[in-house]
């Protein structure tokens, strides 16, 4: 056969896209998917970077032309210059609101997901503890953070505790409804091969809802660092929320305005850092996300 021959026995027929030849599922398709995630994550970022530029300019015109007095709001050249003349301060008070963030972040992750799965395994288990869940959630961790403060003293305990209750809630919704996302009849299917339950979890239930999974951990990253702040708030003497509360009573608007933005700092990078994990955990699902 000739190379015409072959070109032409090869090549899709009249009228079809090219992208659903055969040639083009190879080693085309796989660079031209690999592309598009890329892709997709550069246009996700310019939106808000875009928005954030548009926001700092506002922000530098409304205090340059003096429509606001300096102490409601600093100007963006006050605020930067909090944090070049006390770096060192707020470097130490952001570690330990990292610290406190952390470690109740990875406690609500993991008390979280147990209670989720012993929930979806256990109706008598979900109908006891679920509306109690559901209470605790909805009291004001403001107003139970004292009690903390008298059972567990001053130090990292009161607010690693207030940080677990506000993430733990989005942990076990978002756990519970992506172990339920499974379609009966799979595992129904893999009761009748003779999977067992725990081989069943690894396999099926715990893929399918790692999607909704990590959107509530996503969710108890932001969460944690609020807790964090907060139980800084009712009692402590480091921490972002002592930081918030010194400049308050100082009328130091440049200070609050620079601690307020590196605790959002912080919650956007807990964020993204999951979502990278996402990225690898389940790249079929970013990737499709990234191309909507």
């Amino acid at each position: 056969m000739t190379q015409a021959t072959r070109q032409q026995a090869t090549a899709p027929p009249t009228g079809q896209n090219p992208r659903d030849s055969q040639d083009f599922q190879g080693s085309d398709r796989t660079r031209w998917r690999g592309r598009r995630p890329r892709r997709g994550l550069v246009v996700a970022a310019l939106y808000p970077a875009t928005f954030l530029t548009l926001l700092v300019v506002a922000w530098f015109l409304v205090t340059a032309t003096g429509l606001v007095e300096p102490y409601v709001i600093p100007s963006p050249g006050d605020t930067w210059q909090a944090f070049v003349d006390y770096p060192d301060y707020l470097w130490t008070h952001t570690l330990v609101t990292t610290r406190e963030t952390l470690v109740g972040f990875l406690i609500a992750a993991l008390v979280g997901v147990l209670v989720a799965v012993l929930m979806v395994y256990s109706a008598t288990l979900e109908k006891t503890f679920y509306p109690l869940i559901l209470f605790a959630q909805v009291i004001p961790k403001i107003a139970i953070a004292p009690l903390f403060v008298v059972w567990l003293g001053f130090g990292d305990g009161p607010k690693i505790l207030v940080a677990v209750l506000m993430a733990f809630f989005p942990v076990v919704i978002s756990g519970i409804s992506g172990l339920r996302s499974v379609d009966p009849e799979l595992l129904e299917l893999t009761s009748t091969m003779g999977a067992s339950r725990v081989r069943t979890f690894l396999k099926v239930r715990l893929p399918a809802a790692l999607p909704e999974l990590l959107s509530g951990l996503k969710v108890a990253a932001t969460l944690a660092v609020t807790g964090a702040v907060v139980g800084e708030f009712v009692g402590a003497n480091s921490g972002l929320g002592y930081v918030i509360l010194q400049a308050n009573g100082n009328i130091d608007t440049a200070m609050l305005f620079a601690a307020l933005i590196i605790m959002s700092a912080l919650g956007v990078l807990l964020f993204a850092v999951i979502q990278v994990a996402e990225m690898f955990l389940i790249p079929w699902h970013a990737s499709r996300r990234n191309r909507g």
